[in-house]
């Protein structure tokens, strides 16, 4: 066989397929399986959107192609609602649509960097960011986070990383894996190196829609006046809309990069899904009170794995938020993926392994509890307490108090 590309043979296979299968072998001894994995809405969207899809994708022109960078009424709704959420005014002209947030992702680092340079990814780091700069032949240079700081990755450290070759930093917040929400003074101060060393700042916001409650705006770094020269912003529609299946996502950057970037699109998507536009552009105001609805459904969730996994002696949660919870198991240096295959094997609850997001993460499991009921997670104490297999190995501790 002709050879392929040694990036993309040097890129991992997507994790979450692999821990999918250890789950098929479970055999519900323990009761139903409790699938802590993947972070997708636990709910369907509401059915007043699923209507204007259906009218959407029944008109002509939805079968046509779009925009290249979006649908105008799109990106116009889009604009209206960020210029809201970040108290700066953002036009149509500075936003694109793309199909899902892992292809504004991809297409941003294609318009930023080429292969050779490297990009800071704090970690632990969302598998898609690595595997996308590594198949690109871009350098993922990990920004250690101290789960003594919360994840929260601190400036200082990132600055000792940065050199010639340093293209752009990206941050999550509300984060994945971790769920840490970075403070607005984190995100400025990143901003501000950014500006200084003449990088981009890349803003994944793809959980944004589900801070705490009473957090109203994640920062300021929009409002700055000259934030187009630094900073993308990267958002995804799935997950406060319920529809990840529709392929929606969404980039603001100043207009010289949109510019660029829908060179990028206009080869690997032409336009996004037009009936699916049609109807999240009703759908931002249509169904704001479900969303904030879900906004504060899913913060009890997290607040309710915290309750369930306090009695337990040795299992630590180092972060909560949003989707997702990052989680210390007590079984000292068995391999995680050991500890989440027999974990599913034998009690039927299924999280990933913590080397999944990095190096330096044998220790860890992440957890996404976004997807499964309040009563299965208020169950995860009951099935977790005495788990503790000899076969693991290593130095560990009892799962019971």
């Amino acid at each position: 066989m002709a050879d392929l590309n040694p990036d993309l043979l040097d890129t991992g296979t997507p994790p979450i397929p692999q821990a999918q299968g250890w789950a098929r072998a479970y055999d519900g001894a323990a009761g139903p399986l409790i699938d802590l994995s993947q972070a997708v809405p636990g709910s369907a969207p509401p059915e007043a959107l699923l209507q204007r899809l259906a009218e959407a994708a029944a008109r002509p022109d939805s079968a046509r192609y779009g925009g290249i960078t979006g649908d105008a009424r799109m990106r116009e709704a889009y604009a209206a609602e960020v210029s809201t959420i970040y108290g700066s005014r953002i036009g149509a002209h500075e936003t694109i649509i793309t199909s899902g947030c892992n292809q504004a992702y991809v297409v941003t680092m294609m318009a930023l960097a080429r292969a050779g340079d490297n990009v800071l990814l704090p970690t632990p780091w969302y598998f898609n960011h690595e595997m996308t700069l590594t198949m690109l032949g871009v350098e993922p240079r990990p920004l250690p986070c101290d789960p003594a700081a919360g994840f929260v990755p601190a400036v200082a450290d990132a600055e000792e990383l940065i050199d010639g070759r340093t293209r752009a930093i990206v941050l999550v917040s509300p984060n994945n894996p971790t769920g840490a929400v970075y403070p607005p003074a984190t995100i400025a101060a990143f901003a501000e190196l950014c500006q200084r060393r003449g990088i981009w700042l890349v803003l994944d916001e793809t959980y944004r829609d589900f801070l705490p409650e009473g957090v109203a705006r994640p920062h300021e770094v929009f409002a700055a006046s000259d934030w187009r020269e630094t900073l993308i912003g990267l958002y995804s529609f799935s997950k406060a809309y319920a529809v990840p299946g529709w392929r929606l996502g969404a980039i603001t950057a100043g207009e010289p990069v949109v510019a660029q970037i829908g060179k990028v699109l206009d080869c690997v998507q032409i336009s996004p899904v037009r009936a699916g536009q049609a109807a999240v552009t009703w759908g931002i105001d249509g169904v704001r009170g479900w969303r904030e609805a879900k906004r504060t459904e899913i913060n009890a969730r997290a607040a309710l794995f915290r309750e369930a996994m306090a009695p337990l002696n040795g299992w630590r949660v180092l972060a909560a938020g949003a989707y997702f919870a990052y989680v210390a198991h007590p079984f000292g240096d068995a391999p995680a993926a050991e500890v989440a295959r027999r974990l599913v094997a034998e009690r039927g609850v299924l999280a990933l392994p913590g080397p999944y997001f990095g190096p330096g993460q044998e220790r860890h499991l992440r957890v996404a509890i976004a997807n499964v009921s309040a009563e299965r997670i208020a169950g995860l104490g009951e099935r977790l307490r005495g788990f503790f297999p000899s076969p693991l190995g290593g130095k560990g501790g009892s799962a019971e108090r």
